[in-house]
């Protein structure tokens, strides 16, 4: 079995001369299609810039990182967009929706940036609205939406490509215990049906104790790992 993602010696400094922040100290991770893994640890501990640099939103300052056997570091930034469109699916803690944009709007943008055409994407994207619980609400602006409901277009859409590869920067954060525990259930039936591999970031100790693997990071080191 390929990895989807591999990560080999990576590390992260921030600030030159002498103010320098060792952000990642040399981390290697393989990430196996149709793993349901979560990355945890203390604030400051290097998830989100983890998940930034397997993104290619950010570069490490040395290592490899490979995403379906591509080594993405040398990429240019045109690359790299295109990798994201085309396979890896983000889900961001803040939602990061597009607020003159509606629920159908926000979700098939993905779409409409690859060309599909109107009818073939609007299908798509109202049946995967129905399936993450938001049937009858494609026409409301982001405003008009809860953070529960935010959260489901926010998954829509990452997933509306079909991505090898989704990346969720603490998607529970922001909503109640209940909220957070439907948005798991989807997510956790998204990859066993779908076969969608998920990497999460977060404090969450229901994503945690949901995940099939562990990986506990600390001063930018992986601290400690299980499996399910």
């Amino acid at each position: 079995m390929n990895p989807i993602v591999k990560l080999q010696g990576i590390t992260k400094d921030y600030g030159q001369g002498d103010i320098i922040v060792h952000a990642l100290r040399g981390i290697d991770i393989t990430i196996n299609p149709g793993d349901f893994t979560a990355m945890a640890g203390p604030s400051g501990s290097g998830k989100s810039t983890l998940l930034n640099i397997i993104s290619g939103l950010d570069r490490p300052t040395s290592g490899t990182v490979e995403i379906e056997n591509l080594t993405i570091n040398t990429m240019s930034r045109t690359e790299l967009s295109r990798l994201r469109r085309d396979r890896i699916g983000l889900i961001f803690q803040s939602y990061n929706l597009i607020p003159v944009l509606t629920a159908l709007e926000n979700t098939e943008y993905i779409l409409m940036l690859k060309g599909m055409p109107v009818k073939e994407r609007q299908d798509i994207v109202r049946e995967l609205l129905k399936e993450v619980g938001l049937e009858g609400m494609e026409n409301r602006f982001p405003r008009e939406l809860s953070g529960g409901q935010q959260q489901r277009v926010a998954i829509a859409r990452a997933i509306a490509s079909e991505p090898a590869l989704v990346l969720a920067d603490e998607p529970t954060a922001n909503v109640d215990s209940k909220t957070a525990s439907g948005l798991l259930d989807l997510m956790e039936r998204l990859n066993k049906e779908k076969k969608i591999t998920f990497l999460f970031s977060t404090h969450d100790k229901n994503v945690m104790a949901r995940a099939d693997k562990l990986l506990w990071l600390k001063d930018g080191k992986i601290n400690d790992y299980r499996t399910a």
